[in-house]
């Protein structure tokens, strides 16, 4: 298996290096032969990478102590679900998961343009690519090949997982979660490098990688989710976010590419931002690196990170070459990047999301800086400096609240007009309901600033989307259709704007379950003997203290572990609520203790057990620490209402079946999400201009290749949905349908103008 699996890895290197090749002589040549290599040069580099994967993993499975990465994370007694997550448990694992996602994510960029294989764009896209999957897959052939042999005699058993890693049922789907969040960016970072070398730098590279883009972010949403769910449940401190460095690299990428999101939608709608959205992207890209060398490296002390490795310097110079290459791709295209469109006024749509990606992009340096100042520091003196929660609290929670005001206020404003009486109008009720919230929490005894501040912008935030989804469903016509049908229909009218909503419900769910876990949670540690009770006030005035005694301790060994369970009888009110366990697990091999808290989840508030120690000889008395954690299952519904919105905001279009003819007398109909991507379609027939249909109040759009003249050719134009300035309806782009070899695309460019 060793030689088999090495040969898998040098053949998928091997693969990706030809495809560089290829796909430049495809652009030198524009033949169609060697655009045919370079699909089968990717197709076979992710079908090795793919092959590999089953390989390891029947190493694991099988027990092949042969290969020293079996050796290291692998034990027999380990069960099968364990066993399978073993792939990702330690670096040289990790990064073929990481190497596998890629070239899958590209081996389907190069099946889904096929039959574009010559043009440019989806070209230099692929070369990108294949840059990126040879990068990974260089790695694993030189400094971290997981099928490396054992030395030495083959041992009849292995060491097994960090115990951390197999303490919980999440390390079999949380760490995939991430690498798929991470990697995903990598397709629309190559498609926006592509753009810029072609020089092809209007919006049809946005539509071609909304879907991905998304994806990606959905995926690396649920996985801090999963992460903080798990630090939760696994380690037993009360906690679920500590501002770990490994923490912070996973909350980087997700905090600029929420950013770019919500920014991308202005150069979609107004052609404005394409410098900025192309540097978002880059980032966004250089901090999932970023993320891979401080995880993978050993650069920082974590319970997340791996131990220290040699792979640190290549993550580090393939990080300066992404980094560098990015910028000086953008700064030479600087005079082609400039945006025809510019902010009409500083109270409107177009300006708010300017705002917030501003306070976004503020926010991930105040993590950026927190995280790696301590390890430049170090670098430099040679001090070890500790960034502790203090720091990122005081300077995160005022950002934090700009961002839920901004998540509040911005859909309810017009684009281009300033505050228009319409705007008041949906503005005025969540206001005054946001500013009664602020009162009432204030009066009713809620301490500090931030909380009170937290519960009123959400309740303002809240009551604007309800109001959004009111107004969207009064119209829906009801025409006898269920409930549920009205509902489909409505979302797929609009999915990215309703998903978003839903989106912004679940973060303005998850902030203020935040505000209320730091604010009111409590924890007591107690000595107690067989017998004792100890007792805890709940953090609602209006409900009963808890009670609970200690009942003795029971134990029970594995082929893997001993564990000591302490039985908790839990009362409130002379109402019995239950018996619970939590443990404290032995790893005799790894020689390693891991604590498993027991935990009562409620609508209001969690209790939380753990066992702190317990004596050797189980006779003494134990510790038990006792905590309240307040709103913590609405932590986790806020996560899950996220990643429910971004599944909505992926719903195809509903596809408009009549056209209607624009101020020119052209026919216009509205394309969908569906279109983006369509194999049938040739990659140009994505660019189009930004100007509005209609006239009275256009501007020009950027200037376009010519485009199509077959009649019936489709030539998409990003237009309003509305043609009124100041128009609050969602943009939508549009398929202007020639109806003869006499309309061409400049005609279509200059439509409005």
């Amino acid at each position: 298996m060793t030689v088999l699996g090495t040969v898998l890895l040098v053949l998928a290197a091997s693969s990706y290096l030809l495809a560089i090749f290829a796909g430049i002589a495809t652009i030198r040549s524009k033949s169609r032969r060697s655009s045919r290599w370079l699909w089968q040069y990717m197709l076979i580099g992710a079908l090795a990478i793919v092959a590999a994967v089953f390989a390891m993993e029947w190493a694991l499975l099988s027990h092949d102590f042969s290969i020293a990465y079996v050796v290291r994370n692998h034990q027999r007694a380990t069960p099968v679900l364990y066993t399978i997550a073993s792939l990702w448990g330690a670096l040289e694992g990790s990064i073929l998961l990481w190497a596998l996602v890629v070239g899958v994510g590209f081996a389907l960029v190069a099946i889904r343009f096929r039959r574009q294989l010559t043009d440019e764009l989806v070209v230099w896209t692929l070369v990108v690519g294949a840059g990126i999957a040879f990068f990974f897959a260089g790695l694993m052939v030189s400094v971290a090949n997981p099928f490396a042999a054992t030395q030495g005699a083959i041992p009849a058993d292995g060491m097994g997982m960090n115990p951390l890693l197999r303490n919980h049922i999440l390390m079999v789907v949380h760490p995939p979660m991430l690498y798929v969040g991470y990697a995903g960016f990598s397709v629309p970072f190559a498609f926006a490098a592509a753009a810029l070398i072609t020089g092809r730098l209007g919006e049809g590279w946005l539509l071609l990688t909304r879907r991905a883009t998304l994806i990606a972010w959905g995926f690396l949403t649920l996985g801090i989710i999963m992460g903080a769910w798990w630090s939760y449940e696994v380690l037993g401190w009360g906690g679920y976010w500590a501002w770990d460095p490994v923490e912070n690299a996973s909350l980087l990428p997700w905090l600029t590419g929420t950013a770019y999101l919500h920014s991308v939608v202005i150069q979609e709608r107004r052609a404005m931002l394409r410098v900025w959205n192309l540097s978002l992207l880059l980032a966004t890209y250089c901090l999932t690196i970023l993320g891979t060398f401080l995880t993978r490296s050993g650069v920082v002390n974590s319970v997340h990170a791996f131990s220290e490795s040699s792979i640190g310097p290549a993550l580090l110079g393939f990080l300066a070459v992404v980094s560098v290459g990015g910028i000086v791709l953008i700064a030479s295209r600087g005079e082609r990047l400039r945006s025809p469109g510019q902010i009409d006024s500083p109270v409107s749509r177009e300006a708010a999301f300017l705002a917030n990606n501003f306070v976004l992009a503020a926010l991930a340096f105040v993590v950026l800086l927190g995280t790696v100042f301590p390890l430049v520091a170090e670098a430099i003196n040679g001090e070890q400096l500790s960034v502790g929660e203090p720091y990122f609290d005081r300077l995160g929670m005022p950002l934090g609240l700009a961002i839920l005001f901004l998540m509040a206020v911005t859909p309810l404003l017009p684009w281009r007009a300033g505050l228009t009486q319409t705007a008041k109008d949906r503005i005025l009720v969540p206001a005054w309901i946001g500013g009664t919230v602020m009162v009432i929490a204030a009066i009713g005894g809620i301490r500090g600033i931030g909380p009170v501040l937290t519960l009123g912008l959400g309740a303002f935030a809240l009551a604007g989307i309800l109001g959004q989804f009111r107004q969207g469903w009064a119209g829906t016509r009801s025409s006898g259709r269920r409930v549920a049908a009205r509902a489909l229909a409505l979302v797929r009218s609009h999915p990215r704007r309703y998903g978003g909503l839903v989106v912004h419900a679940g973060v303005v769910v998850v902030a203020v379950a935040i505000a209320g876990s730091q604010s009111f949670s409590r924890h007591v540690e107690s000595e107690l003997s067989t017998g004792d009770e100890v007792q805890i006030a709940s953090s609602s005035p209006f409900a009963d203290d808890y009670t609970i005694r200690f009942d003795g301790v029971r134990t029970a060994t594995t082929a893997e572990q001993t564990i000591s369970y302490a039985t908790l009888s839990v009362w409130r009110d002379e109402e019995s609520l239950g018996t619970y366990e939590p443990a404290i697990a032995l790893f005799p091999r790894a020689q390693q203790a891991i604590g498993t808290p027991a935990v009562r989840t409620g609508l209001i508030e969690d209790l939380y057990l753990t066992v702190v120690r317990i004596p050797d000889d189980q006779s003494g008395a134990v510790t038990i620490g006792v905590g309240i954690n307040p709103m913590m299952l609405w932590l986790w519904l806020g996560g899950g209402l996220m990643l429910i919105g971004t599944l909505l905001a992926l719903v195809p279009r509903t596809r408009s079946g009549s056209s209607a003819p624009d101020a020119g007398g052209r026919s216009v109909q509205r394309s969908t999400d569906d279109d983006v991507g369509d194999p049938d379609r040739t990659v140009d027939s994505y660019r189009g201009t930004a100007a509005p249909v209609g006239g009275g109040n256009s501007e020009p759009g950027p200037a376009q290749p010519a485009a199509p003249t077959t009649p019936g050719e489709p030539i998409p134009v990003a237009v309003p949905a509305s043609n009124a300035v100041g128009s609050e309806d969602e943009e939508a782009p549009v398929t202007v349908t020639s109806s003869g070899p006499r309309r061409s695309g400049a005609d279509a460019s200059r439509m409005g103008s």
